[in-house]
């Protein structure tokens, strides 16, 4: 069932292109920058299978995730935070996320255009699916702290 975001929140995961991802490994808690595509309330980002939070979510696909950007006055702070699992993807998910993220980020897009460096980057990666399971977009023009939790299907 695909998700209707709300049209600020659609809209912020739009213009902005990098997540924080959090994830739960054998070495403890870690944190890495992604960038990332939207597909509905989900976010498809790619990876280093041998990425240390690669490694944490082939143990646990439990993740949260945080969007926003550095501001320096708490009442203009906007952005996204999420929980939710992260499942690698194959076939015709992985052709659609390549797609998507294509549009997004013109670097990868058609890889008859694609520099060779790139080509040969993405022959080492996967392809991964941020389904949350909670996000909440924070507005804080609207108050100190205000969060919008956004209705998503159950489990």
């Amino acid at each position: 069932m695909q998700v209707i975001l709300p049209q600020p929140v659609a809209d912020y995961l739009a213009v902005h292109h990098v997540m924080t991802l959090a994830t739960q490994g054998p070495d403890g808690p870690w944190a890495s920058a992604v960038f990332y595509a939207h597909d509905g309330c989900s976010l498809i980002f790619l990876s280093s299978p041998n990425s240390r939070h690669c490694r944490n979510l082939a143990l646990d696909a439990r993740c949260a995730a945080t969007i926003q950007e550095d501001y320096s006055d708490w009442a203009q702070i906007k952005g996204i935070q999420l929980e939710g699992r992260v499942i690698e993807l194959q076939g015709d998910d992985e052709k659609r996320a390549q797609a998507l993220y294509g549009e997004k980020f013109s670097v990868i897009g058609p890889l008859a255009k694609v520099p060779p460096v790139i080509v040969k980057a993405l022959a080492k990666v996967r392809w991964y699916r941020l389904v949350p399971e909670h996000l909440h977009f924070i507005d804080n023009s609207k108050g100190f702290g205000h969060r919008d939790e956004i209705d998503l299907p159950p489990k």
